[in-house]
């Protein structure tokens, strides 16, 4: 009765972990990792075909993506989710096979001209396929056992469509144990999904710390902000353009888009048009309003009443090319949906290359923007970007309201395991970035008193004897080539010259600021610049 740590340790990405117990191999997720990493993680310590069932906390790619490359390296066992995560899981891993063959297809283009030999995508869409087929769907709520010995039951942990934490319960030699999977814990009070449920008792908890460290921004009147830039983009002739995540983030957008139209709060500008241009996001919008049975009170309260949550007049689709481009080719006022979030990828590309140099339009950002991003950059007050090869003035007006995150903040993540009733034999802090793993262990540690632990890769935790077998240390990873001293400074001044832009960035935004607060904005600047002056 052993747990194995894989991958979400030190790191917010590849959620994936290993439960042994009653003779049976059990993974918990299977993502893929996303984005920038310190740590090595080790490889499945089983073979593929060695491993009898996964459960799967939700949809999402940094904990669903590998399931395609488990099967196609011999998985056959039975996949356990929820029904929305199922149905979910039918679009998004599609997607993602269909991207790993493109970008393979593409890197051999340009290898074939470079001599280089041919890759293969890390899965292609037939091994998404035969990993579809092994989906077991799974109520909310209800106890299931999957072996003997072994019992599951799925809570609601209001992240996303279909999202759980998950409960295991474990008897093996006359011993039982209780584990929790805590998956991705949702925020409170988001339209469309429930707030995430709370649990009352086990022995071990493995617990996300994603926004360990720090708390959200203060909610706005998201209906009233949205509606006033829609209003002033629309009154100077100009679109808003915005970068949405297509499952989760798109949904809400029209939920809010819905209750403007409703509540006739854009005036000059009837029946104004809504495009979601991105087929991944189109479908995902088709899911959620087959799998209402899972919305919050008030969504099922307009569904009793005959009213679709994420549907209205003017909501239009693009599905084609064809369709994107002519988005753009109609010069009225409109409100474009599209994917990437964070405008690193996809269509939202063209539509930015299209309307950044428009005055008139708005770029309006409502989630978390990553650094190194397109969309970082514009936030942070860009005045010329490069798409498509071609320089792009940066006129149109770029606006940001606080995203709703799906993501619980360091407050909601200690509501969520002070909920217990009895104190777990020990919390394992997961799903974070490096240092906010060890903040928030250390906040579980001082505050609830907790034995918690953040663990690296490769770490293996015997449950029934209550003991590490293995505390593992971290594999740093290895860059391809050391840095010269030189070039960490030619880094760190480049820094250095982008903060720069950014202040310069918001002294513009300050133009036409009250004389007093524009006098001692000023007045700070000097102090700065006496104190580093040489």
């Amino acid at each position: 009765m052993k747990l194995t740590f894989i991958g979400a340790t030190h790191e917010v990405t590849g959620s994936c972990f290993l439960l042994e117990a009653c003779r049976k191999r059990v993974l918990v997720d299977c993502g893929m990792e996303q984005g920038p990493d310190l740590y090595e993680n080790i490889e499945i310590p089983v073979k593929p075909g060695d491993i009898d069932m996964v459960l799967l906390t939700h949809a999402h790619i940094d904990h669903s993506g590998e399931l395609p490359l488990l099967f196609k390296n011999g998985f056959r066992g039975q996949i356990f989710a929820t029904n929305s995560t199922s149905d979910l899981c039918d679009i998004m891993l599609r997607d993602s096979a269909h991207i790993q063959m493109f970008e393979a297809e593409w890197k051999n283009r340009k290898g074939k001209r470079a001599g280089k030999d041919m890759i293969q995508p890390l899965y292609d869409l037939d091994d998404a396929v035969g990993a579809l087929a092994c989906f077991v769907r799974c109520p909310y709520e209800k106890e299931i056992r999957i072996a003997e010995g072994i019992r599951i039951r799925f809570i609601d942990a209001g992240h996303l469509l279909g999202s759980s934490s998950i409960e295991v319960w474990i008897c093996e030699n006359g011993v039982e144990k209780k584990i929790v999977f805590s998956g991705d814990i949702g925020n409170v009070n988001q339209p469309l999904i429930k707030d995430p449920q709370y649990l009352k008792e086990a022995d071990y908890v493995v617990m996300e710390s994603t926004y360990g460290d720090r708390s959200h921004e203060t909610p706005v009147d998201y209906t009233a902000a949205l509606a006033g830039v829609i209003q002033r983009t629309f009154d100077r002739g100009g679109n808003v353009v915005v970068p949405s995540f297509a499952v989760g983030r798109t949904q809400e957008m029209l939920y809010f888009i819905r209750k403007i139209k409703e509540e006739n709060l854009i005036t000059g500008h009837d029946n104004f048009e809504v495009w979601v241009d991105s087929p991944l996001a189109i479908e995902a919008t088709h899911i959620f309003r087959e799998q209402w049975n899972d919305f919050d009170e008030e969504a099922m309260e307009l569904i009793q009443r005959g009213i679709n949550p994420i549907g209205f007049t003017g909501l239009k689709t693009s599905v084609t090319s064809a369709d994107s481009r002519a988005i753009n080719e109609n010069l009225t006022p409109k409100v474009i949906l599209s994917a990437s979030g964070m405008c690193d990828a996809g269509r939202i590309k063209h539509h930015l290359k299209h309307n950044l140099w428009r005055k008139e339009s708005t770029i309006l950002f409502v989630g978390y923007q990553a650094v190194g991003t397109l969309g970082r950059a514009l936030i942070e007050g860009a005045k010329e970007v490069k798409l498509f090869g071609e320089e792009i003035s940066v006129q149109a007006e770029i606006c940001r309201l606080p995203g709703i995150s799906g993501h619980a903040d360091n407050e909601g993540l200690m509501r969520w395991i002070s909920a217990f009733e009895q104190k777990p034999s020990k919390v394992f802090v997961v799903h974070g970035e490096d240092t906010v793993c060890e903040v928030f262990r250390d906040r579980l540690r001082n505050e609830l008193k907790l034995d918690a632990f953040a663990p690296f890769s490769g770490t293996v935790f015997d449950l029934e004897r209550d003991v590490f077998e293995v505390n593992a240390a971290p594999v740093r990873i290895k860059k391809e080539t050391k840095e010269t001293p030189s070039a960490k400074v030619t880094k760190i001044y480049a820094k250095l010259l982008a903060a720069g832009q950014r202040l310069i960035g918001v002294i513009r935004k300050n133009e036409g600021g009250a004389n007093r607060d524009l006098e001692r904005f000023t007045r700070e600047i000097h102090a700065l610049c006496d104190k580093w002056e040489r």
